[in-house]
């Protein structure tokens, strides 16, 4: 397997994008730390699934991403149970739609620090051991709202819009220690994160579900389907291939034509 010796870490990997790109890791071999929320029972099962699909090793870290220390302490744990991160892939991230004049301000606060900020931190903690191997892999779920806008979501074009800017500044910082730095922007993906969201939606558009679905999420996609986990999670392994050496600074954009006009 060709990952077989490298440690991948996937923020917000307890389900959606971030379970799927941890799992298609996993099955090139490599050892994965998964890192969110959710059902203790259920997170087990899927560490355990991971580590079946590696042969390796797979841990869950249940760091807070908006608090410093926890993530500085996931990485000691990584540095000392896996050696170190050779693989990061910044997947974590919350959503709350609302005009922007009645936005919460606790609401853009937990967003920018969790869609953005906690990705500053893991990329400091995570070169410098890259350096020394002389080989890394930073990935960025980003959106096809780091692209375009859309309203009512002030806070997550913002942040998304950072994520790509903070990627590409890495990119160029790292570019002659054989690492690389891209993100991936998905369109509408079915999944909790964009579920969640169709309530405050129809509330903000005053829509129905069915609406808010196809007059809103899938509007902009010409190829009218939601993008699947599979297919982020297939590109996320690719950019760990000796093939993606050079793609380095990029925002690829996995979203069925949304970005393309």
């Amino acid at each position: 397997m060709r990952l077989k010796g490298k440690t991948a870490l996937v923020t917000g990997s307890t389900s959606g994008i971030g379970l799927g790109i941890a799992k298609a890791l996993a099955s090139e071999g490599a050892n994965v730390i998964i890192n969110g929320f959710g059902d203790a029972a259920a997170i087990e099962a899927e560490r355990v699934a991971i580590e079946g699909l590696s042969g390796g090793k797979a841990i869950y870290d249940d760091a807070d991403l908006t608090k410093v220390d926890a993530i500085a302490d996931m990485f000691a744990r990584a540095d000392a149970d896996m050696g170190g991160v050779d693989i990061l892939v910044n997947n974590a991230g919350t959503q709350f739609v609302s005009p922007v004049e009645d936005f919460p301000v606790d609401k853009w606060d937990l967003i920018l620090a969790l869609n953005l900020t906690s990705a500053f931190h893991t990329i400091r903690h995570a070169v410098p051991g890259m350096r020394k191997k002389k080989w890394g892999r930073i990935i960025g779920t980003a959106s096809a709202h780091s692209i375009v806008a859309s309203p009512f979501k002030s806070a997550y074009v913002a942040a998304k819009h950072g994520l790509v800017g903070l990627t590409k500044a890495v990119a160029l910082e790292v570019a002659d220690a054989g690492i690389t730095a891209n993100c991936i922007s998905p369109g509408y993906v079915w999944t909790p994160l964009v579920e969640g969201q169709i309530p405050d939606t129809m509330k903000a558009r005053g829509m129905t579900r069915e609406q808010v679905i196809n007059d809103v999420l899938l509007a902009g996609q010409p190829t009218k389907q939601f993008v699947t986990v599979e297919q982020v999670a297939a590109l996320a392994s690719f950019l760990t291939r000796d093939e993606a050496a050079n793609i380095t600074g990029a925002n690829l954009s996995v979203d069925g034509g949304w970005t393309a006009a």
